[in-house]
């Protein structure tokens, strides 16, 4: 008895933070539960990133369900990828029963079901929601490499790609506009463009501009093009508020590294334009980052370092940042060490992989009077072991958690309450007509139709040929195709000296864009 009152009071006090918190759920002991010993993050800590982990099934969704709700009703911004259409209840107040106030009753959580605001958001508009796109300019090289499967070398091709167009001014805005680049450096006309590039060979571009077809063919074009999304939209606030933004993901399997890579951009834009805040009482948002493993599986070194980065910096920019996958092996060591708050669902050890992810789990926590290696397998469903950074960063105590009921719809909203929030958004009027301005695609088009015009012009105004000796050597050199002369003018190299500056380009390669 002496022991369960130690333990209670050690975490009673490794929980007691002054400020504002995220309540989670309670201390249990012996499979009781433990109100007065209530186990938080602080708010303040948010933005110092965290993990919620667990096998299929054990409870993730609802945890960062119940997370959401709190951080909206302080006034956090919240995004979420909705992978199964399970959050999207948060948009709806829950439903009362017996066994709901029962259990949250034993914890001491006062229950009212409660709606929060909500937008919903489909990439390229495949799905229910307010279509997200980006360009090819803003979503950069590493990234796109990312997304093609591409190695090193075709990453670093793929680079100097980006910088010819830059340079160029040729826009890239959706895959035709890189493709129509692609394949003028490797025709005839732009040969000497491709060689002053250096380091970019025509065989690798060549297996570039196929993957890009192969990647078109999957259906890809609808992600990318404008209007761009404006990542500062995340941060809305109504009724004092923050409000939810819900990414739905359908068919995740068919293309799991462009989603979670969109997920990584949507990260970095938000990095490169917010204002750097320093340490604040709570985030200007939390980004929950669903099916984490997917984003890191066969990432370049360059990539994982590029991510390390983000998520090392974007702190002071307001912005927490938690990965939600399946074990803390899934996350890369550089990233995991900046992950101050951990939620632990239940593991299994059914195979030798299983046991050697529970080992490496069990490594990653503080030391505690648990054998996390068994308890980790015991949890039940909405149990969790749990520890966060205090107020002074420093760990708290290994807490062995029954986590709070979600006061919103634990179930997906329905398809008419969806299509409501859709067509009642602010966002539907500005995202969902796509346009197709001026590109890389159609000026390289009109060099070659001006060409043509102008080498069909010429050749109407040339006077009747008269018999002539056979061109010397030199003379049939000096003839070139239009298109030829043009490229090669001194007033078109001029135009392209000045036709753009470079853009600037942050982590991953992606445009800085002005707002």
């Amino acid at each position: 008895m002496a022991e369960t009152a130690d333990v209670v009071e050690t975490v009673k006090q490794g929980y007691a933070f002054e400020g504002p918190a995220i309540e989670l759920g309670a201390l249990l002991v012996d499979g009781t539960p433990s109100p007065e010993a209530a186990v938080r993050i602080p708010l303040s800590m948010v933005n110092r990133h965290g993990l919620v982990a667990g096998a299929t099934g054990t409870g993730k969704t609802k945890t960062l369900q119940l997370m959401a709700e709190q951080l909206s009703a302080a006034g956090v911004a919240v995004f979420a990828a909705d992978i199964k259409g399970d959050l999207s209840g948060v948009s709806q107040p829950g439903v009362s029963s017996e066994k709901l106030l029962a259990r949250t009753k034993t914890i001491g959580q006062e229950w009212t079901g409660t709606g929060f605001p909500t937008e919903f958001y489909a990439l390229g508009g495949q799905g229910t929601g307010v279509p997200i796109r980006a360009t090819i300019t803003s979503f950069g090289p590493v990234l796109l490499s990312k997304v093609l499967g591409l190695n090193d070398v075709q990453e670093s091709s793929l680079g100097l790609i980006f910088h010819y167009a830059d340079k160029q001014g040729l826009t890239l805005l959706d895959i035709k506009d890189l493709r129509a680049v692609i394949t003028h450096l490797t025709s005839d006309d732009g040969k000497g463009d491709l060689k002053e590039l250096g380091g970019l060979s025509a065989a690798t571009a060549g297996v570039i501009l196929r993957a890009l077809i192969g990647f078109s063919d999957q259906g890809a074009e609808a992600f990318f093009g404008e209007p761009e999304f404006d990542t500062a939209d995340l941060l809305q606030q109504r009724d004092g508020k923050g409000v939810i933004s819900l990414l739905e993901l359908p068919n995740l399997q068919d293309r799991p590294a462009l989603f979670s890579t969109f997920l990584m951009w949507l990260l970095a834009d938000l990095f490169h334009d917010l204002p750097e805040v320093g340490d604040v009482d709570k985030p200007k948002l939390v980004f929950f980052f669903d099916e984490a493993h997917l984003l890191f599986a066969d990432a370049s070194k360059a990539f994982l370092s590029s991510i390390a980065q983000t998520v090392r910096l974007i702190r002071s920019k307001g912005v927490g940042v938690f990965f939600v996958t399946q074990t803390p092996k899934d996350v890369p060591d550089d990233v995991l060490a900046q992950l101050g708050s951990r939620v632990q669902h239940q593991l299994r050890a059914h195979t030798p992989n299983d046991a050697k992810a529970l080992k490496a789990t069990v490594s990653t926590f503080p030391n505690s009077s648990y054998d996390l290696g068994e308890v980790l397998t015991q949890l039940g469903i909405g149990e969790a072991i749990v520890t966060v950074m205090n107020e002074k960063g420093a760990p708290t105590p290994v807490a062995w958690t029954r986590l709070r009921a979600p006061q919103s719809l634990m179930a997906p909203a329905t398809a008419e309450q969806l299509t409501a929030a859709v067509q009642g958004s602010a966002g539907n009027a500005k995202y969902t007509e796509v346009i197709d301005r001026e590109s890389a695609y159609e000026k390289l088009a009109a060099r070659v139709q001006a060409g043509a015009e102008q080498a069909e012009a010429e050749a109407q105004n040339k006077p009747a040929p008269q018999p002539k000796a056979a061109p010397s050597p030199r003379a049939q050199k000096a003839e070139k195709s239009m298109v030829e002369q043009v490229v090669g003018s001194s007033a078109f190299k001029q135009f392209a000296r000045t036709a753009g500056r470079e853009i600037i380009r942050g982590l991953f390669g992606a445009a800085r864009r002005k707002r």
